[in-house]
Formats: structure tokens, sequence, C-alpha cells
């Protein structure tokens, strides 16, 4: 989907019918959004569940497996070296 622009009218209330497309591809099932206020512009951003799992291998912390926890969150920490 391109960026496109849609004249919408807003209600007494202040609300806005947000498009049926975006919802479905942006919102799936998710019923809440962020709103960023800035000066002259509102964005609204869909909140999602991320994953991060898809970032654990691509983090390098330069040691070859984790054995003891309690030893590698003392050298992550540099506590008690």
């Amino acid at each position: 989907m391109g960026v496109r622009v849609e004249v919408k009218k807003v209600d007494s209330q202040g609300r806005v019918i947000l498009p049926a497309d975006w919802r479905e591809s942006e919102m799936g099932g998710c019923k809440e959004i962020y709103i960023i206020k800035g000066k002259g512009y509102l964005k609204i951003i869909p909140k999602r569940k991320v994953d991060l799992t898809e970032y654990f291998d691509k983090v390098d912390l330069n040691i070859e497996a984790i054995g003891d926890w309690g030893e590698f969150e003392r050298k992550i920490h540099g506590v008690g070296s």
C-alpha cells in the first residue's frame, strides 16, 4: 500500500473513521492505536505485539555459551569482577 491522501470529516466529538483497508492490513485483530501528536499533525500507528525473538540471534554478546546464568549476569553488568 503506497501513501495516499484521503479527506475525512470529523464529527462533533472529534471522531474520524479509519479507512477499512488500512484497518484490515495494518491493525489485524488489534483494537488499540498510538496517536502521536505534533504541531499541525497527528500520526496514527497500530499497537501490535512485537516478536523480539527474531532479534535474539542477532545480538553479539562476545561469549561462546551461557553456562551459569548468575555468572553471566555479573559479567554483563560488570558486578563482582
